[in-house]
């Protein structure tokens, strides 16, 4: 799917928000500036959430209780995450029993990223982005852009 800049990034965000659910992760891929944020802070927003949500860069996780949900949403970036194994330190694990996931920089987490994990690719195409996306089974029927 071609998204023209970054609000259509984040539209797109703001309607994949309302087939969230407790327990999902949503894993970002794409280099810097290709729109993972973006679509991070759309969903969010889809969800109630009416501040500007920053970017977990430094924090690493971000926990929220959007208004418009019965479920925290953590948006957590592993970039600077030099193994996989500094990501348990992190408590995503524990955190998708009552919240759900949105990943930056998901490849930090080598072959521990959940198989049921949503999959985004964003790539940087002309002034835009290309939005790939690998379904989980459990994702099949929820994916909105078909």
């Amino acid at each position: 799917m071609f998204l023209a800049d970054a609000d259509a990034t984040h539209r797109a965000g703001a309607m994949l928000a309302a087939q969230l659910r407790i327990g999902d992760v949503i894993a970002l891929s794409g280099d810097l500036g290709a729109g993972k944020t973006s679509f991070a802070r759309g969903i969010l927003a889809g969800l109630g959430l009416r501040e500007e949500a920053p970017s977990p860069s430094y924090a690493l996780v971000i926990p929220y209780d959007p208004p418009e949900t019965r479920f925290s949403v953590w948006h957590a970036d592993l970039y600077r995450l030099d193994r996989a194994e500094q990501a348990e330190e992190l408590g995503l694990d524990e955190a998708r029993e009552t919240a759900a996931l949105l990943i930056e920089w998901p490849e930090r987490l080598g072959d521990q990223l959940w198989a049921d994990a949503l999959r985004l690719r964003f790539d940087h195409e002309g002034a835009g982005r290309r939005l790939t996306a690998g379904l989980a089974p459990s994702w099949e029927a929820r994916w909105p852009f078909q």
